[in-house]
C-alpha cells in the first residue's frame, strides 16, 4: 500500500502542484482599467479628462468637477454581457453569461465662494466588472490529460479517485505514481468568473488660480471574485475497457468512464488608492491631467476542490472538498492619463490617452517567497508597458432637450507576445434628454471583441482559443439644483 497521507498534508501537496491561484494573472485581474460609471461620459468613449463639470468627474479627473455650478445627485445601472466562442481541438461552443450591478450613486456639491471654486463629492461607484465565462467541448486524440498532469505532479487527488497507482524500488521504497491513462479522451466543461470591485469615493476639486482646477479622489476599496471551474474527461472512445483495471491492486478501477473536477476560486478584496487631477480651461478649449497612484490590494483567498471518477461498477469522490486559505498582497501600477476638448455650439470633442506599465505590478506578504518572487520575475518577464487611447464626442441639437454621443476605446493587451487581435476595441453610442430643468436621464451602450485562449493544463497541449465579445449598456439619472 502506499502510505497514507494526513488530510493537512495531501491539501498542502495539491495546492502547490495544480492551484491555479497566485499568480500573474491574478495580477492583471486587479490592474486591467476599467470604465467608469457614468452613461454620458461611456458614450462619449470615456473621453472625460478634460470635460468635466458633474459627478462623473470623481473617476476620470477629479479636478473636473471645479467647473460644477450646481449641486448633483446622480445614480445608474448597468447590465454586462459576456459572449465566448470556444474552439477546442476544432470543435466550437457558445457561452453568454449576464449581469446587472448598481454603478453608482453620488453626490457633489460647490461651496459658494467669493472667488473662483470650491466643490466636493462623495459616493459609491462600481470601478471594475470580472465577469466573465466560456464552454468547452473537444475531443483530445492526443497523448494527454489532466489525469497525466495530476499524476505527474504525484498528486494524490488523481490516486485517491483510483486513477493513478503507486510503484516501489527493488526495497520496497515509494518511488512516485504512474497511471494507465494515455489521452484519447472527450474534454469538457466550463469556467465562470464573477465579482467586481467598488469603492466609497471622496473628491473635491479647487480653483487654485484663474481656470486652473486641482483636484484629488481618495477612494476606500472592497470587492470580490469568484472562479468556478468544471472540468471533465470522458473515455467515450472504450479506449480504456473492461479487462483494463487502472490500479491492479483494486478491482474496483475496472472499466474507466469519466473524471471530474470542480475547483472554485473565492476571493475578499480590500484596498486604496489616491488620484489627483489637473484641468486647465481656455476659453472654448479644456487641457486636462490625471495621475492614479498604485492600489494596494489585500486578498483574502479560499480556495476548494472536489473531484470525482467514475467505473463501471464503482465510483470514488473527495469527501469532504479539500479546502486551502491565504491573505496576501497584489499592488498595481501608476497609471498616468491625459486629454483634451473643445465645446462650440452645442458640439463637444475630446480624447483621452493614458499609460500603464504593466511590468511594475507586484506580489507582497503572505505568499511563500519563492513563489512571490517567481510572481515577481514572471510579471518583469511577461508584460509590457501599454498606451491606451479614446476619443468620443457629444452633441446637443438645436430647440430639442436631447444630446448624442458617440466614441471609440482602444486598450493594448497587456503580454508582450500578444498579437494585435488580442488588443481591445470598444464601439459606444449614447444619448442624453433633459427632462426638465433639474433632471436628465443618459443612456449609453459599449460593444468590444478580442481573441483571447485558455490553457486546461500544462502549455499547449489542451488549449482553449476564444473569440469574445463584450456589451454593456447603461442607465444614469441626474438631479440637479
Amino acid at each position: 500500500m502506499k502510505k497514507q497521507v494526513i488530510l493537512s498534508v495531501l491539501t498542502i501537496i495539491f495546492f502547490a502542484t495544480i492551484s491555479p491561484g497566485q499568480d500573474f494573472n491574478d495580477a492583471l485581474r486587479l490592474s486591467r482599467l476599467s470604465f467608469g460609471q457614468s452613461a454620458r461620459t461611456l458614450g462619449m468613449g470615456n473621453s472625460f479628462i478634460a470635460v468635466g463639470g458633474d459627478y462623473s468627474s470623481v473617476y476620470f479627473n477629479p479636478a473636473g468637477l471645479g467647473l460644477m455650478q450646481n449641486a448633483q445627485l446622480q445614480g445608474g445601472f448597468n447590465y454586462d454581457s459576456f459572449n465566448a466562442n470556444s474552439t477546442l481541438f476544432g470543435n466550437q461552443t457558445d457561452f453568454n453569461l449576464n449581469k446587472t450591478n448598481l454603478n453608482h450613486i453620488g453626490f457633489a456639491y460647490p461651496f459658494p465662494v467669493a472667488r473662483g471654486s470650491f466643490v466636493i463629492a462623495m459616493g459609491y461607484n462600481r470601478l471594475s466588472n470580472f465577469n466573465s465565462a466560456y464552454n468547452f467541448d473537444g475531443f483530445n486524440s492526443g497523448n494527454t490529460s489532466m489525469i497525466q498532469e495530476l499524476t505527474a505532479n504525484n498528486d494524490d487527488i488523481a490516486y485517491n479517485l483510483g486513477l493513478s497507482y503507486p510503484t516501489y524500488d527493488s526495497n520496497g521504497n515509494y518511488l512516485k505514481d504512474e497511471t494507465l491513462i494515455y489521452g484519447n479522451l472527450r474534454q469538457h466543461g466550463n469556467l465562470i468568473n464573477e465579482g467586481g470591485t467598488n469603492a466609497w469615493a471622496f473628491a473635491g476639486a479647487i480653483e487654485i488660480a484663474k481656470n486652473v482646477f486641482f483636484g484629488a479622489t481618495l477612494n476606500l476599496i472592497s470587492g470580490s471574485y469568484k472562479s468556478k471551474r468544471n472540468y471533465y474527461e470522458e473515455d467515450t472512445k472504450d479506449v480504456y475497457p473492461q479487462s483494463l483495471l487502472l490500479d491492479s491492486t483494486d478491482p474496483r478501477t475496472r472499466d474507466f468512464q469519466s473524471f471530474y473536477l470542480n475547483d472554485i476560486i473565492n476571493w475578499d478584496l480590500t484596498g486604496w488608492n489616491l488620484k489627483l487631477g489637473f484641468l486647465y480651461k481656455l476659453r472654448m478649449f479644456n487641457l486636462g491631467a490625471a495621475v492614479q497612484f498604485p492600489t494596494k490590494y489585500t486578498v483574502k483567498e479560499t480556495y476548494t476542490v472536489y473531484g470525482e471518477s467514475l467505473f463501471k461498477d464503482y465510483s470514488f469522490s473527495i469527501d469532504p472538498p479539500l479546502k486551502s486559505t491565504i491573505e496576501y498582497d497584489i499592488t498595481t501600477p501608476f497609471v498616468f492619463s491625459g486629454g483634451a476638448s473643445v465645446s462650440m455650439r452645442g458640439l463637444t470633442l475630446a480624447a483621452d490617452a493614458a499609460f500603464i506599465d504593466y511590468t511594475q505590478m507586484e506580489f507582497s506578504g503572505g505568499l511563500q517567497p519563492n513563489l512571490m518572487s517567481q510572481n515577481n520575475d514572471d510579471i518583469k518577464n511577461l508584460f509590457r508597458s501599454a498606451f491606451n487611447y479614446s476619443f468620443g464626442g457629444e452633441f446637443k441639437l438645436p430647440r430639442f432637450p436631447i444630446a448624442i454621443r458617440a466614441g471609440y476605446i482602444f486598450r493594448k493587451a497587456p503580454y508582450k507576445s500578444d498579437p494585435k487581435s488580442y488588443d481591445r476595441i470598444y464601439y459606444t453610442l449614447g444619448a442624453g434628454f433633459k427632462a426638465s430643468n433639474n433632471v436628465e436621464l443618459d443612456f449609453a451602450y459599449v460593444r468590444g471583441s478580442w481573441q483571447n485562449y485558455a490553457d486546461n493544463y500544462g502549455y499547449n497541449v489542451s488549449r482553449v482559443y476564444q473569440s469574445l465579445k463584450k456589451s454593456d449598456f447603461i442607465f444614469t439619472i441626474k438631479y440637479g439644483y
